[in-house]
């Protein structure tokens, strides 16, 4: 029995936890079970604590789950514990809805294409999603994902299945899937202000001010209930906003036309789809309002905002779907599958509402991923520490007051009040002023932000990623040659090149005709409302061959026999055999395939006859699938020359099929796909933006990496790489490929090592012997490297040591697949790397979220899920974003240390005046507090950002030792002169003490010495404002900001008249005593100044230039010889790898001469820096 009992217990450990995978999400569950007393305890705590308690397990879930309830199993559980791939917790209740007696059977799918009846269904929704409990699997998990998971054979078979779903079957699915609706319905407002008003920030104000109106001190209780309601209401407005115009933006129904009810077509709302509905797509423009596979014909999508894809793109039915095994038991894979796959002709529906991509591309914006940046981790830790110093001020008000007899309500208030001293209310609000400001000025340069909080971290990037066309390049291509194939002669073995042209015309160009029938048959261009429309290759090729393309009209369009046919120019009858190409079958564009092809009738009796496919494609795909005999000896030859000068190949191929049009619907694609005859090479031209160079320099010279991310060919990458200063002159460039054919004794691809030339390269000199400093020699390599997707995956796989090393000295990435782009990104920010990504939106749309800061130049509305988007067509946004986020960030540094010496030296003020029971007038402390701090630290963020980007990166730790010296220092300072003037004042003749009161019934004692300490204080508070503005290397100079020097200028003029000749308004408002001799004000004045002074002295000299720049660099270097855990991953692997290629010769092969460059570059940057230290000397 105990033994059982042991199994079970054990049992319930084991399946208290699961993880579900969601696309490129995951979640762990964790099951509880409500308990009875648990549950008891828990409203006791919420009512006898006024509702505190509740509040702490509001903000912390996991205390919410303890405290209500006990761990379980997932089996049992009526609560779960979720926590995110981001580590974000919250929890949420397990429900289930029953079987009705009238009603139908509940179902759930079973993973191979079919449905169970179940009585039950046990779910939770999290973000939108509803995730039911499958007792085979043993955890919970969205029915839309299950159901997608069943085989391709089940889907395949409901090709000719034109029965549809019956009323009974789609009622059932209805209460599995819901309304087929991605709805983003705005919160109430009142929820919205609830919420809001809930944080711990607005807890804590609202004690404050609370404690504020307790003792009188109700003006600038009241500013800060205005600000904090001003706060609340933009914060709610802007909230509301968002998710009105996300909701405008998403939410989309239409009538789409359903077969259902033994093939019965019927018109219903798209709302009223479930998936197995099999919908028609008839011709001309509409939305596509789930996610389907093609079951017949062709379509062609716009799907921009899914998939990043700037161009329509041709999706082919499933009949084409060969890949699955004998059993027929392949699952459907999203991304093998896609160009079968409507995102958005018969089409059978897989997903609806918010499980389809874009309502997965919805929820991503609805719940961005957290910004983890230590800045902000090392703000929550001081303002912890404050609370620290509060609690301590806290004990020494007790002490003193309860000393002195004070009666309690003055012995609480005086206690709390200096709590609200030391964690000023108003340090969220000042510390947002940067953003604000540095937000506003991207805009008017019409560059948008739809995530604020990203721009701190803008400023702290170091590396850069840029997509190649249509980022650094033009956008369109431009056709620049063709170089067809010649007939081999007698005396030769294979058929070699012609000259190349630049015309596509067979009058000119006799010897290229099959060449140019496969640049306007090999396409896959519509058209739509007129206008011939397509991939923008496409469409330049076969507008330079003067080609017709026709297609098939009619409602009923995937009846015809041949959706389009294609015809050569009018005339034109000696060149070509036939006069009409019809197009039979079409493979689409793939990149993971890297090519496409289409089969064409030659034959006017189709069945009888024989057809012909024409391929296009890289060079390499399209060589490796050809007839080695139909290939020209110096075929790679021209291919590097070519690529070496940024040229963009395309490769074309064909074949004769003897197939007749029944058979070529039939054969697998890679059945038809070989033994190609090779045609030739077409060459396009993509031009880099004339801006491109010049920002690249800008960011190489700030010492931010930048990195080419591209599909094109490597060479022709590392050519446009060079020719834009990626690839720069004084680092040698090695090319890393693999040899698939070729297997070291490991079993593992070989690794081959080449060299780049640069006509360049033969003055190289390595760029650390060229005036850096040790560190950045250190941290600056010899060399960097190239490499294609193809061999990067072998290298993920085969070579996973080598990886981070790697990626800390490659920068071309070339033929890189949409999810590589993402790893990169990735890995990229596994070594300590702040990423920023910028490309168009075109296969790039994962890594631009998957960055730290990812920047968009595209108007698609794929841009919607990255935080900035550029209206600049082209780099220039890049560093003018990360100058904006250094000057956000060096803002965001300056208020948060004015704001914490403010509340320091408030609080020694108060601590003194206490010390013989004193209090600080409410004028006083409004004076202070609204006219001026608030007023200054409004126009702190005004000053812009520099000018130029420094190499010198903005410091991001806050807890550095350069700023916890300069907070401590100047607190020490100011605190130290306000004990002098206090002690110099109880020595002077005109000093009095007013006499203590039976039962401390007065408040404000010690006038004079209240007096002299708020005077002397005065200028302490604005010389604030001067230390910790900074201007370079990261803003402008102070004195552009005009506002702020008005407002310093302002209350330093007011403050100078309160101390020497205050008129009597003031003497009566602020409640102090002047001081009778004007020789004694100036005094006071003269210390003031003078301790300003000294604090200047001590920030300028000695934080920012004894600390921040020899001690820090001291410190960094001493860390960078002796590397620890505490250096970034990126950083540690330089050391190793910044000079020699060592890290990689013992598992690549490297020739010998790059071997003996690597000595002669040793040899001359050695005799470099003895001729440099010569000419020094």
């Amino acid at each position: 029995m105990a033994n059982g009992a042991a199994g079970q217990g054990s049992k319930e450990a084991l399946n208290h936890h699961a993880t579900v995978k969601l696309g490129e999400s995951h979640l762990d569950l964790y099951g509880y079970k409500t308990n009875l007393m648990k549950t008891l305890f828990y409203y006791l705590i919420s009512i006898f604590t006024l509702g505190i308690g509740r509040l702490l397990l509001h903000w912390k879930e996991q205390w919410y789950v303890n405290v209500r309830a006990e761990k379980c199993s997932l089996e049992e559980a009526d609560m779960l514990l979720i926590i995110d791939e981001n580590q974000t917790i919250s929890h949420r209740i397990v429900r289930s809805f029953h079987q009705n007696r009238d009603s139908e059977p509940l179902v759930l799918p079973n993973g191979i294409g079919g449905y169970d009846e179940v009585s039950h269904i046990r779910y939770f929704t999290f973000r939108k999603m509803l995730y039911a409990w499958f007792e085979k699997e043993g955890k919970f998990i969205p029915p839309s994902s299950f159901d997608s998971l069943g085989p391709v054979k089940a889907l395949v078979d409901r090709i000719n299945d034109t029965r549809g779903l019956s009323d009974k079957e789609v009622s059932q699915r209805q209460v599995t899937y819901g309304k087929n609706l991605i709805e983003v319905k705005p919160k109430p407002i009142v929820v919205l202000l609830f919420k809001e008003a809930i944080s711990p920030f607005y807890i804590f104000q609202l004690f404050s001010v609370s404690l504020w109106y307790w003792d009188e001190y109700i003006y600038y209780a009241t500013v800060i209930v205005v600000i904090s309601l001003g706060s609340i209401t933009l914060d709610v407005y802007q909230t509301r906003s968002q998710e009105t115009k996300l909701r405008k933006m998403v939410h989309s129904s239409d009538e789409i036309t359903a077969i259902r009810s033994d093939g019965q077509h019927g018109v219903v709302d798209s709302s009223e789809l479930v998936p197995g509905d099999v919908i028609v797509v008839g011709q001309g423009k509409s939305v596509m309002q789930c996610d389907a596979i093609l079951l017949t014909g062709t379509v062609i999508v716009n799907e921009s905002m899914l998939t990043g894809e700037s161009v329509p793109v041709t999706k082919v039915n499933a009949s084409g779907l060969d890949d699955a095994n004998e059993e027929g038991l392949v699952r459907l894979d999203f991304e093998r599958h896609a160009k079968h796959v409507l995102f958005s002709v018969r089409a059978l529906v897989i997903r609806t509402a918010f499980s389809t991509t874009k309502g997965q591309l919805v929820r991503s914006i609805m719940y961005p991923k957290p910004i983890d940046f230590e800045f902000n981790r090392d703000l929550l830790k001081f303002v912890g520490f404050l609370c620290i110093m509060a609690s301590f001020g806290f004990a020494y008000t007790l002490a003193i007051m309860t000393s002195h007899h004070a009666d309690w309500k003055k012995l609480v208030i005086r206690s709390l009040d200096l709590i609200t001293c030391v964690v000023p209310p108003a340090l969220p609000a000042a510390m947002s002023v940067g953003i604000i400001n540095a937000h506003r000025r991207l805009k008017k340069k019409n560059i948008y932000c739809i995530s604020p909080s990203t721009i701190n971290t803008c400023g702290a990037v170091n590396v850069v990623c840029f997509d190649k066309t249509g980022t650094l390049t033009e956008d369109g291509l431009a056709f620049h040659a063709a170089r067809p194939i010649l007939p081999k002669k007698p005396n030769q073995k294979k058929p070699s090149f012609g000259l190349d042209t630049c015309e596509m015309e067979p009058v000119d160009f006799p010897k290229g005709a099959e060449l140019i029938k496969a640049s306007a048959v090999c396409q896959s261009l519509t058209w739509i409302d007129g206008e011939l429309h397509g991939d923008p290759l496409d469409l330049i090729l076969f507008n330079e061959t003067k080609w017709r393309f026709e297609e098939s009209k009619g409602d009923d369009a995937e009846d015809k026999r041949h959706a389009s046919v294609v015809r050569p120019p009018d005339g034109d009858t000696a060149t070509y055999d036939e006069q009409a190409y019809p197009v039979i079958r079409q493979f689409t564009f793939s990149s993971a395939l890297q090519r496409m092809s289409v089969i064409v009738s030659t034959d006017t009796d189709e069945e009888q006859g024989k057809c012909e496919i024409f391929v296009k494609g890289s060079p390499e795909i399209i060589e490796s699938l050809c007839d080695p005999n139909t290939v020209p000896e110096e075929y790679q030859k021209v291919v590097n020359s070519y690529a070496q000068r940024g040229y963009r190949l395309i490769a074309a191929a064909k074949r004769v099929l003897n197939l007749n049009r029944a058979d070529a619907l039939k054969i697998p694609r890679q059945e038809v796909e070989s033994q190609l005859q090779l045609l030739g090479l077409i060459v396009m031209e993509n031009r880099v933006k004339p801006v491109t160079r010049v920002v690249i320099q800008h960011l190489n010279s700030a010492l931010i990496r930048t990195v080419m991310v591209t599909g094109d060919n490597l060479l022709t990458a590392m050519s446009v790489a060079a020719e834009c200063a990626i690839l720069r002159v004084d680092r040698k460039a090695y090319l890393i490929e693999h040899l698939p054919d070729e297997k070291d004794e490991h079993g593992r691809s070989v690794l081959v090592v080449k060299e780049k030339n640069h006509p360049e390269h033969e003055n190289f000199i390595p760029s650390k012997y060229l005036g850096m400093d040790e560190i950045e020699q250190m941290l600056t390599p010899d060399y960097q490297f190239s490499i294609a997707g193809s061999t990067l995956s072998v290298i993920i796989k085969e070579y996973p040591e080598l990886l981070d090393n790697l990626m800390t000295v490659c920068d071309v990435f070339a033929r890189m697949a949409p999810e590589q782009k993402l790893m990169l990104v990735t890995h990229l920010q596994s070594l300590d790397h702040t990423v920023a990504m910028c490309g168009d939106g075109a296969n790039d749309c994962a890594a631009l979220k998957a960055a730290h800061a990812g920047i968009s130049l595209s108007d698609a509305e794929a841009s919607i899920a990255a935080p900035f988007t550029s209206n600049i067509n082209d780099i220039r946004c890049v560093p003018m974003v990360i100058r904006e986020g250094r000057a956000a960030l060096v803002t965001s540094f300056g208020v948060f240390k004015y704001m914490a010496n403010y509340s320091l030296n408030q609080f020694v003020t108060v601590m003194l005046v206490y010390y013989h029971l004193g209090a600080v007038p409410d004028l006083q402390f409004l004076y202070i507090d609204l006219f001026l701090v608030t007023f200054i630290a409004l126009f702190f963020g005004n000053t812009g950002p520099s000018d130029y980007l420094s190499k010198d990166p903005p410091p991001i730790k806050l807890l550095s030792l350069a700023s916890m010296t300069s907070v401590a220092g100047i607190m020490a300072i100011f605190g130290v002169v306000q004990v002098y003037i206090y002690a110099w004042t109880s020595e002077q003749p005109w000093f009095f003490m007013s006499i203590l009161q039976e039962g401390y019934q007065k408040d404000h004692l010690l006038a004079h010495q209240n007096t002299t300490i708020f005077c002397v204080s005065l200028f302490q508070y604005i010389i604030l404002a001067f230390l910790y503005s900074k201007g370079a290397p990261y803003r402008m100079s102070i004195m552009s900001n005009y506002l702020l020097c008005l407002a310093i200028a302002v209350t330093g003029a007011v403050s100078l008249v309160v101390i020497l000749c205050p008129p009597k308004i003031f003497i009566d408002g602020l409640e102090f005593d002047p001081i009778p001799h004007f020789i004694d004000r100036l005094f006071i004045l003269f210390t003031s100044l003078a301790c300003c002074g000294v604090a200047y002295i001590f920030n300028k000299f000695f934080v920012e230039y004894f600390l921040q720049v020899r001690v820090d660099k001291y410190r960094k270097l001493k860390k960078l010889k002796n590397p620890g855990d505490d250096l970034p991953k990126w950083e540690r692997n330089m050391l190793n790898i910044a000079t020699s290629l060592g890290w990689i010769s013992g598992t690549a092969q490297i020739s010998e001469k790059i071997e003996e460059n690597l000595k002669i570059t040793k040899r001359r940057a050695t005799f470099l820096l003895e001729k440099e230290n010569e000419e020094a000397v």
